[in-house]
């Protein structure tokens, strides 16, 4: 096994018994691989892994990965979130490179969809302009210079896979 595959792999420890030829098995996991089986990137931290475990049904979270707020997480829990340079806006992202009502992320039942509303400088999904796009979790969404990453409800990622 390499260097860069250990992190990801389990660590096997075998405990003594006094019995011949019997072994007790415990698995330990790193932090990373309990991320990957979990669906989330590594780079999450532990608070953040949490806060994504918590979020109820119909919910989903932002995380500010690049931007003057980084590390910020912002809860959509609401049919319409309003993001902007707007102090009244919903996520408020004080930078001269976002608009004023710049863009909504809107939910409908358990997915969510974010859309530009004409906004100077555009909103990105993944490295794409778009208008509208759904989102599914870990995309990019980018406004501005700021850039979030979405995470879905990991209830409503379970029912989805199993459906």
């Amino acid at each position: 096994m390499g260097n860069s595959d250990e992190k990801h792999d389990a660590e096997r420890q075998v405990a003594p018994d006094s019995s011949p030829g019997s072994t007790d098995t415990t698995l330990n996991f790193s932090q990373e691989f309990a991320a990957a089986m979990a669906g989330i990137d590594a780079d999450v931290s532990a608070e953040e892994q949490d806060a994504i475990a918590a979020l109820p049904s119909g919910s989903a979270l932002l995380v500010v990965r690049r931007g003057p707020n980084t590390g910020a997480r912002f809860l959509l829990d609401a049919d319409v979130t309003t993001v902007g340079r707007h102090p009244e806006a919903d996520i408020f992202l004080d930078d001269v490179t976002v608009s004023r009502r710049h863009a909504e992320f809107l939910r409908h039942g358990k997915t969510f969809e974010v859309k530009d509303l004409g906004s100077l400088n555009g909103t990105y999904f993944d490295g794409e302009r778009i208008e509208t796009a759904a989102l599914s979790d870990g995309a990019e969404v980018q406004v501005g210079k700021f850039r979030l990453t979405f995470y879905a409800s990991r209830h409503d990622r379970v029912r989805a896979k199993s459906n």
